[in-house]
């Protein structure tokens, strides 16, 4: 029930909060509020150089705000006297024409601007001076004063009023932005200057206010500044203001600090400060009157609503709402990004399926029409009976054809005359010129029927490449729309953690808590090859996480003040430990085989061999070729079986010669340790587990041979110690004497008795160049690869009290 409550209270809020700012909008409030406040400011008691500077600023910023803007600095200026508004009248006219003349020439960065209205100030007080008949060497030398006093407030203003008028929520602000930002508002203090109910002044509420707000949203930093800042523009419109300075300041830094306090803390911040330093002016009555006007401003802070300052802290560095609007902003991005990539991704989807439908279409019938048009043209077309066979008998006729011309591609050529019926010898005249005219164009047609076929291949594997780009394209959309989270909280808990065990971390970023896929980097002071990120660090987090955290990189002492990075990731149930082993043909130095190692990125590693055709330096770029075309459609999220396709395409098409080369892939989930085998051309793989040896084979022929193949896929489940051999065919096929090859190789592999990767294809080698006398026949290579389950080289110390780090839910 309370929470229903406080949520109507919140819409009622918001919603008035909407009709206030619409109505402030509408009617020009605050445009309306600042040109009246400006015109009243006076400098020295006599010099008004706000005027110019915020008509000309606001000509190129606002101007559908100016004839407000206008009246309103005339009526400050005429609550002073009404020679200091005939003044601004005729600055206000002068302004008006300096703009509108140099309009064409202004910049975009305003680099003109302050020139402008040094000269409009200068002019229009000389010329009124010359009509009032005011000219004096002194008020000459003011009005260059005020000119000059104009020229740097532009400066300021171009900054302060772009910000209020043009601003984004998400940009923060620098230090200069905020200082020009705090002078704008100093300065319309000062035409409150003189207000005063019941000896409270309100120039001194109003800045004490605006202490208090940029205090609690900034903290002692920014609550100082913006003391000094407004403490010394009241002191110019003020000399008797000039303690202001100091107190507002003392104040402004003692509301920061206690900022963690909250409102509550913020305001006896204030309220310490202007008390010390009322105290140490001595004057009892100044006392009172300082502490009320503390007190009505903080009544009026408390009565601040949360959107006001929330929306003011929106533009100060560091911030948690400035983060969050950042946030948004980013949000949006990626989510306008993702929608594109969706776009490109769903035009992918469309080509595929058009490439589909295309190559679905059954490519007989057309070529068999083909066929039957040729043989007609060639004995049909000058026949004297052919409008009787094809126009009052086309149908028959075209059945008979087409009868006789199946006949002919069954008999592959010949046309069997038990096939032709007595009705179309006693109707065809040139039954005899038909037969051969069939004969004759079926080499034609087979020609003709095998580009057809390869067109329809061609088609059916670019539909199918193209549905792979989509789907990369449309998972890579969703990881991106993957809702940002705010690990700040768990920040800090890793960070505390870390401070537990007595370690100066500088800095904790987490960018993912997913489970299998944590992602943290952590800054600290060198530890001088102590190697804490992995004895410490890890294990750690390996604690507080429940999953095993590994060191990924680390980047010691390399920064200038000579502190570390370190990256921390999830390790793998499983890791992978391999041994190389191999021979060019005759002990030449350039192997035709080739082998890669590829960390797919995504929780899978693929380990592959090629066999170039031949031997020396053509077959091992053919071999190296196709492993590393395959490697990066691998790593790109390509399924498998399209990248081998792909590659194929690729050999194929690529030379005119004849070039290929076998690929024994397998493909290893080091979460689960599921392999898939993928084998095109190439000799079976072993599997080692104990004293039993299992083989994987499958039946492809080598990639660029043919333009369309058949991928079969192989899966088998490894477990820890399992040792993975796969080798070229110049070890498999290297006993030429024996017939089963295969069971010679099991027994081979399973008198192996070592379990290391190196040592074990170091024995296979040799024993495969002893049974040839030392004579190396073929290029020989093989991989071994053993499944061990991953055990951290660290442990972690247990520490009591030390908290679970609470993952958030991920939102897709």
């Amino acid at each position: 029930m309370s929470e229903r409550i406080n949520q109507q209270v919140t819409q009622t809020v918001e919603s008035w909060g909407e009709k206030i700012s619409a109505f402030i909008q509408k009617w020009h409030v605050l445009p309306l509020t600042m040109g009246f406040l400006l015109g009243r400011a006076l400098i020295l008691d006599e010099l008004s150089p706000f005027i110019v500077p915020y008509f000309i600023v606001m000509y190129y910023l606002r101007r559908d705000t100016l004839l407000v803007s206008s009246l309103a600095m005339v009526a400050g200026a005429l609550t002073h006297s009404v020679p200091l508004a005939l003044e601004s009248f005729l600055s206000l006219v002068v302004a008006l024409g300096a703009s509108k003349m140099t309009d064409k020439f202004r910049r975009k960065d305003f680099s003109l601007t302050p020139f402008v209205v040094l000269g409009t100030v200068f002019f229009s007080h000389i010329l009124y001076n010359i009509i009032t008949n005011q000219v004096t060497t002194y008020s000459v030398v003011m009005v260059g004063v005020e000119a000059i006093l104009s020229f740097v407030l532009t400066l300021i203003f171009v900054q302060s009023l772009s910000i209020i008028h043009l601003a984004k929520p998400y940009e923060p602000l620098k230090n200069e932005e905020i200082v020009c930002l705090v002078i704008l508002l100093a300065s319309l203090m000062t035409g409150t200057v003189g207000w005063t109910i019941q000896g409270v002044s309100m120039e001194h509420v109003l800045s004490r206010y605006l202490i208090l707000l940029f205090a609690f949203v900034g903290g002692g930093t920014i609550g100082a500044a913006v003391g000094v800042v407004t403490g010394l523009i009241l002191s110019l419109a003020d000399v008797n203001s000039l303690q202001q300075i100091s107190l507002l300041a003392f104040s402004g830094l003692l509301a920061g600090l206690l900022k963690e306090g909250g409102k509550v803390g913020v305001s006896a911040g204030l309220l310490i400060g202007t008390t010390i330093l009322a105290i140490y002016g001595g004057a009892q009555e100044m006392l009172y009157i300082s502490l009320f006007e503390t007190m009505f401003s903080v009544i009026l802070f408390i009565l601040t609503p949360a959107t006001i300052w929330k929306k003011v802290s929106r533009f100060i560095p560091g911030t948690v709402e400035n983060i969050q609007s950042h946030q948004e902003y980013m949000r949006r991005i990626r989510d306008v990004t993702a929608g594109k990539i969706e776009q490109f991704s769903e035009l992918f989807t469309q080509l595929s399926r058009s490439f589909a439908q295309t190559a679905e279409t059954q490519v007989d019938e057309e070529v068999i029409d083909q066929y039957m048009k040729r043989v007609s043209a060639m004995t049909c077309q000058r026949c004297w009976k052919r409008e009787q066979c094809w126009d009052r008998e086309g149908e028959a006729t075209y059945e008979a054809m087409r009868a006789m011309i199946e006949n002919v591609h069954e008999e592959q050529g010949s046309l069997n005359s038990n096939v032709i019926s007595k009705d179309w010898e006693r109707k065809c005249v040139k039954t005899e010129k038909v037969v051969d005219a069939m004969e004759q164009e079926y080499e034609r047609f087979l020609a003709f029927n095998e580009l057809k076929k390869q067109v329809h291949e061609s088609r059916k594997l670019v539909a199918d490449q193209l549905s792979g780009v989509s789907r990369v394209m449309s998972d890579f959309a969703r990881e991106i729309q993957r809702e940002g989270m705010e690990l700040s909280f768990q920040e800090k808990q890793v960070f505390r953690a870390l401070e537990g065990l007595g370690l100066a971390v500088r800095r904790v970023d987490i960018h993912s808590l997913e489970e299998g896929k944590v992602d943290i980097e952590i800054s600290q002071p060198t530890c001088y090859g102590r190697d804490e990120c992995a004895k410490i660090v890890a294990p750690m987090l390996t604690e507080i996480l429940g999953e095993n955290i590994i060191v990924k990189e680390r980047q010691c002492e390399a920064f200038k003040d000579g502190h570390c990075k370190m990256c921390l990731s999830s390790a793998r149930t499983y890791e992978i430990e391999i041994g190389i082993a191999g021979a060019a043909k005759g002990g030449k130095l350039l192997s035709g085989d080739s082998f890669k190692t590829m960390d797919l990125g995504n929780g899978k590693v693929a380990v592959a061999i090629s066999d170039g055709m031949g031997n020396g330096e053509r077959a091992y770029l053919e071999s190296q070729s196709a492993l590393d075309m395959l490697q990066q459609l691998l790593k790109s999220g390509i399924d498998e079986k399209l990248a081998i396709k792909t590659v194929n395409s690729v050999l194929a098409l690529r030379s005119t010669d004849e070039m290929f080369a076998t690929v024994d892939l397998a493909l290893i989930d080091l979460q689960t340790a599921n392999t898939r085998f993928i084998k095109i051309g190439s000799t079976p793989s072993f599997i080692k587990r104990g004293n039993d040896v299992v083989s994987v084979t499958a039946n492809n022929l080598p990639v660029g041979i043919l333009e369309e193949i058949e991928v079969d896929v192989v899966s088998r489940n490894l477990k820890p110690g399992d040792l993975l051999i796969m080798m070229s065919d110049g070890i498999y096929d290297a006993p030429r004497h024996i017939e089963n090859r295969q069971m010679w190789m099991k027994r081979l592999v399973s008198e192996v008795t070592t379990d290391d990767p190196q040592e074990v294809a170091d024995l296979l080698l040799e024993r495969v160049i002893r049974e040839h006398h030392g004579e190396i026949v073929d290029d020989m290579t093989v991989l071994v690869t053993r499944i061990d389950r991953f055990v951290p080289q660290w442990g972690a110390i247990h520490v009591n009290g030390m908290e679970k780090v609470e993952r958030p839910r991920v939102v897709s």
